[in-house]
């Protein structure tokens, strides 16, 4: 876990971990769960919150589990991205302003790789 010096964690760092235990969780984690698994560090009630925001931003479902939900990653870590990059792209004015430098920052394979998609191809298992 990295910490600045004043031992702050940084911005969106225990979300990232949160999401990366969940996705290799087959049945999804209670928060005290969650908690044990990022080895205890921080407070019950910071990953309480933290999952509940995660919840909150459409990023995981849960199920009653006894007295606590387990939470579960909507999709796999390929779709949340994608999800992510739709609602980022969504909350802009000039989206075709923010597509044209996303573009324009993609590697030559990874332009190829997306005019091929558009195109109606499909992905090839590596």
């Amino acid at each position: 876990m990295t910490k600045h010096s004043d031992g702050i964690r940084a911005r969106g760092e225990l979300e990232a971990q949160v999401m990366a235990l969940l996705h290799a969780s087959a049945e999804g984690l209670t928060p005290a769960e969650t908690r044990q698994a990022l080895g205890g560090g921080p407070s019950y009630s910071t990953v309480v919150t933290t999952l509940t925001r995660l919840y909150t931003k459409g990023l995981l479902t849960r199920l009653a589990r006894g007295r606590a939900f387990a939470y579960q990653p909507v999709s796999d870590e390929s779709g949340l991205v994608a999800l992510q990059m739709t609602q980022v792209l969504r909350g802009r004015r000039d989206r075709a302003a923010v597509l044209q430098r996303f573009v324009s920052n993609l590697s030559a394979d990874d332009e190829q790789l997306l005019r091929s998609l558009l195109a109606g191809g499909t992905l090839k298992d590596d």
